[in-house]
């Protein structure tokens, strides 16, 4: 089972925070130009809100349930943001190397096992596979070794991100997908891990996407699911309520959205890890009061050895993890 301190090393977080309080502190500078939108689901003006954290408002869409920053910052400020983030770096420079061997093993490994899997069921050709959002290029690299397919290219407009993906031998892509211009190239997959929480505009991106791929290709997403475990129950206390994560998209609301821009839903899942444990250390750490919530004590703390891990799988396969993959076709 997955530790959240193997991936996000203990001893590497506080300068972590560090980091990410001066990126904030740069994007606030733009707070009186961020612009008021509509549910990025499902396009209503209806909303209400539920959080405000790092100085920024979240609420939540009274049709489909979305949770979304607004207003949010714009688009160049977004740019500007991952640019010149220091956060980005720093995991790049220290967090991921640290943790690189298990994320290889326990995330990447299975993800290449399971696109496989997903593209030999629906029976995709496999010409090319486009991943948006390549960070430190691991699954890129994993994928390259099965000789699957015949082409694999990395979308990373970070700086940092890219050039380490180029360091691992990977065809990189250094803008956004949206500037891109593939020509006559078929994309038979494109794959795209916790990005599209990220986006000014999911709409436009997901539009892209549907464009570049060839007629039966497939995109996969995975991002935060809002009606997940660890998010309902902590709220803004959750580490995916954060000032990048501006669109907190449920299963139904991302699937909604996906049939919007063309694509047919083939498969929701909600694979996520580590609910359990975020919440577990929430309520150590005194973050949360479960003295009058007797069940999560009971779960989460005094049977924790021998619940905890049967509880994390139960909330995985009936859709209640924080974390969601969807599949959806051309």
């Amino acid at each position: 089972m997955l530790k959240e301190s193997e991936i996000r090393p203990d001893e590497l977080m506080k300068e972590q925070a560090e980091r990410l309080a001066a990126d904030i502190r740069r994007l606030l500078q733009h707070k009186h130009e961020f612009v008021t939108v509509d549910c990025p689901a499902c396009g209503a003006a209806e909303s209400h809100k539920v959080y405000e954290k790092y100085e920024i408002q979240f609420v939540l869409c009274e049709q489909c349930e979305t949770v979304y920053a607004n207003p949010r910052p714009r688009p160049e400020h977004l740019e500007e943001y991952y640019t010149y983030s220091e956060n980005y770096a720093y995991w790049n420079q220290y967090i991921f190397p640290a943790s690189e061997v298990v994320r290889r093993e326990k995330i990447f490994k299975p993800r290449v096992q399971k696109v496989i899997e997903i593209c030999q069921k629906l029976n995709v050709q496999t010409n090319t596979l486009l991943e948006v959002g390549a960070g430190f290029g691991i699954f890129c690299e994993e994928m390259q070794s099965m000789e699957v397919f015949d082409r694999i290219i990395a979308v990373e407009p970070t700086p940092d991100l890219a050039e380490t993906c180029r360091v691992r031998g990977i065809e990189v892509i250094e803008k956004p997908i949206e500037k891109i211009d593939f020509g006559n190239e078929i994309i038979d997959v494109i794959v795209n891990f916790e990005v599209i929480e990220h986006l000014f505009s999911p709409r436009e991106f997901l539009v892209k996407c549907y464009e570049l791929l060839t007629e039966g290709g497939i995109l996969i997403v995975t991002c935060p699911n809002s009606k997940g475990f660890d998010i309902v129950t902590l709220g803004a206390k959750s580490s995916a309520v954060d000032n990048e994560h501006i669109n907190l998209f449920n299963v139904n609301s991302l699937a909604l959205l996906l049939e919007s821009c063309g694509f047919e839903v083939i498969d929701k899942q909600t694979p996520g890890q580590l609910d359990a444990e975020l919440v577990r250390k929430q309520i150590m750490a005194g973050g949360l009061d479960v003295s009058n919530q007797p069940f999560l004590k009971q779960l989460l703390i005094d049977e924790w050895e021998e619940r905890g891990e049967v509880f994390q799988k139960f909330l995985s396969e009936n859709l209640l993890s924080s974390n969601m993959l969807l599949v959806a076709q051309k």
